[in-house]
């Protein structure tokens, strides 16, 4: 009988579980706020997986500011997931291609590799499960990042493998559909405060449904088109009595034009890679996240949707999913 394995994807304003039998969870949690509750809130989250026997783990928490350094990220965060485990065994991912044991991941040699290595998991996945002909770019856009990963022959060949290597590739692009502030996408053009998200754009575009339960905005108001009309109006350093709302509504076509423009270029870039390493390379996409409404703008073409594939709850949580698919083989033992 196979093992039953949870994939855990750690981030910094999310923790997402998933299983190989594509039962999915994503649950907010503001790890730089809080970091010595990490482990009750992963206890409360496994918990809901009672069957779990094994644990694999991908992070991006380790960036948080509550942290002074990256690998003392890695080491909080491997030591939550140890706690909770409670025995089991825990299987880290790295950019290698392999899973390490925890005690490997925490160590000078290789806790770099397991910073931020979700998009490696994910792109990994799909290399494998997809079977591009040629070549592929991965876009996995989220409610903070973008990823954009070229692939050849299934296996991820990106130029980058650290968050800050990939930044200068264009292979990560900091921006999302939630939680990226809007200031930081039209500049001087809004105030610069925290005042609205693109969640705000994309409620009021009607990409994002409703959800007057969600207060994880930037005012603490629920997430609904009324409410996210008038943080955008604060934008414009008003309110909803003295901002006509036909402006507001250019404004939030002007964040996804700006942001397709941004994701636009880091496809052209990675398809350029690909041309570099195999000319006349035939390319597929693949596409995932919680905002590939905008991967779909962006690219303008046909390709494989998780979100289609694997349903919208687990595409969410893909790098999670990805984990429990990943071959047993490439574990070092």
């Amino acid at each position: 009988m196979a093992t039953s394995i949870l994939g855990l994807d750690i981030g910094g304003a999310n923790l997402k579980a998933a299983t190989a039998d594509k039962r999915a969870k994503s649950v907010p949690f503001p790890l730089w706020k809080q970091p010595e509750a990490l482990p009750t809130a992963l206890a409360k989250l496994v918990a809901q997986f009672p069957d779990a026997e094994e644990l694999a783990v991908t992070m991006t928490g380790e960036l948080c500011d509550c942290f002074e350094t990256k690998r003392a990220g890695v080491s909080a965060i491997l030591n939550a997931v140890e706690t909770v485990a409670n025995g089991r065994p825990v299987w880290v991912w790295s950019t290698d291609g392999t899973f390490l044991h925890t005690w490997e991941a925490k160590t000078e040699q290789r806790y770099m590799k397991v910073a931020a290595a979700n998009w490696h998991a994910l792109a990994t996945f799909a290399g494998n499960q997809y079977r591009p002909k040629d070549g592929a770019i991965l876009i996995d856009i989220g409610s903070t990042t973008t990823d954009v990963i070229p692939i050849l022959d299934g296996v991820p060949v990106p130029e980058g493998k650290t968050d800050y290597d990939r930044l200068f590739t264009n292979e990560l692009l900091y921006t999302g559909v939630r939680r990226t502030p809007i200031c930081s996408i039209l500049g001087s053009q809004v105030a610069a405060e925290l005042f609205a998200t693109t969640l705000d754009a994309y409620l009021l575009l009607g990409h994002i449904p409703e959800n007057p339960d969600d207060c994880d905005t930037a005012d603490g108001r629920p997430a609904t088109k009324t409410r996210a009309h008038a943080r955008l109006c604060r934008m414009y350093c008003g309110d909803p009595a003295t901002v006509p709302a036909e402006n507001v509504q250019s404004l939030a076509e002007g964040v996804m034009a700006r942001q397709l423009m941004q994701i636009e270029h880091c496809v052209s870039q990675a398809a350029n890679r690909l041309q570099i390493l195999r000319k006349n390379v035939s390319v597929q996409y693949i596409v995932s996240g919680s905002g590939e409404f905008l991967a779909w703008q962006a690219i303008r073409s046909r390709g494989v949707s998780l979100n289609d594939q694997l349903g919208a709850a687990v595409s969410a949580c893909a790098p999670a999913y990805a984990l429990t698919q990943l071959p047993n083989k490439k574990r070092r033992p």
